[in-house]
């Protein structure tokens, strides 16, 4: 039986030596494990009569969601779960743990309520795990709002991946600098995330590690990392429904326009997609970025616009 209130099991495993630098327990607080620290969200989803369902759930405050919604005229079958929490954000020694099974032949938008934030962590870290598993023929987006890490927190999030060979993946993420209104541009002690993909038998399809130390030698204001721009943003496009090389091209098309971003577009490995990557000076060029090329994927994998997400 699955212990879903115990803190190893919402814990990544091999967590990096220089995450468990920053302490094992939390001092003079709530500690690691505490009532409230330990979120867990865990959700089935299975079509039922031609329209995606869940059929499992289980939540662990601060983690929650309400019932699906369904927003696309286009594709009425896909379920829009929005994941919330309660309180204002991560704070050190939060451990929160979300596994999503979309099962065979369903559809599914995946995103958060709001911007994830991160305060100053004094004695230890926050570490958020999701586990995403799509089966055959299933589509999933999982597009979360950003994270918004304030000056002194401490984030480790790994991300996993497990894909049907016929199934189709957008995966998305866009990271702030901080809270650039107080002046806390890259304060933020360390910001680590793993991405990783990996077929139903194990086999690794692809990985992607983004570690951000401001002062040390992955400062993101090195030219090397970020340079002078202050907002970063991934997307992975998981599909056979075209071919790497076309679906590159047709991301670079999409973003050759768009203003104020440096952006660029490459094939994942095993012939599986595309990734793209996106630099900015502001989140409202960025994520314009980011819209363009979610639209002109989901348009010629899913034939579908992206719909009215109703977030304000």
């Amino acid at each position: 039986m699955t212990r879903r209130d115990d803190r190893a099991w919402c814990t990544p495993s091999a967590l990096p030596p220089e995450v468990l630098a920053y302490g094992a327990d939390v001092e003079g607080a709530l500690g690691v494990g505490a009532a409230g620290k330990l979120g867990v969200l865990d959700l089935q989803l299975a079509s039922r009569a031609g329209t995606t369902r869940v059929v499992g759930q289980y939540q662990r405050s601060p983690l929650y969601v309400y019932r699906p919604i369904y927003l696309d005229p286009v594709r009425p079958d896909m379920a829009f779960v929005f994941m919330q929490q309660q309180g204002d954000g991560l704070v050190q020694g939060d451990r929160y743990r979300t596994d999503i099974d979309c099962g065979p032949g369903t559809a599914v938008h995946l995103t958060t309520q709001a911007a994830t934030k991160v305060f100053r962590a004094r004695d230890n870290f926050a570490t958020q795990l999701v586990n995403l598993r799509v089966g055959e023929g299933a589509v999933l987006e999982y597009l979360p709002d950003p994270v918004i890490p304030f000056a002194g927190s401490r984030l480790y999030q790994r991300t996993c991946l497990t894909v049907a060979d016929d199934a189709t993946v957008i995966l998305g993420e866009v990271l702030l600098p901080g809270r650039t209104a107080r002046s806390e541009a890259f304060d933020y002690d360390l910001y680590w995330a793993d991405t990783e993909a990996r077929d139903p038998h194990g086999t690794l399809l692809f990985s992607d590690r983004l570690r951000l130390r401001p002062g040390e030698l992955d400062d993101p204001r090195s030219p090397a990392v970020l340079g002078r721009h202050d907002v970063l943003a991934s997307l992975y496009v998981i599909s056979p429904r075209m071919s790497s090389a076309a679906l590159v091209t047709e991301l670079r098309e999409a973003l050759a326009d768009v203003p104020d971003v440096l952006s660029g577009a490459t094939e994942l490995p095993a012939g599986r997609g595309a990734a793209v990557r996106i630099l900015g000076g502001t989140s409202r060029a960025v994520r314009a970025a980011m819209h363009c090329a979610w639209e002109r994927a989901r348009i010629r994998l899913l034939g579908a616009p992206i719909p009215n997400l109703r977030k304000g």
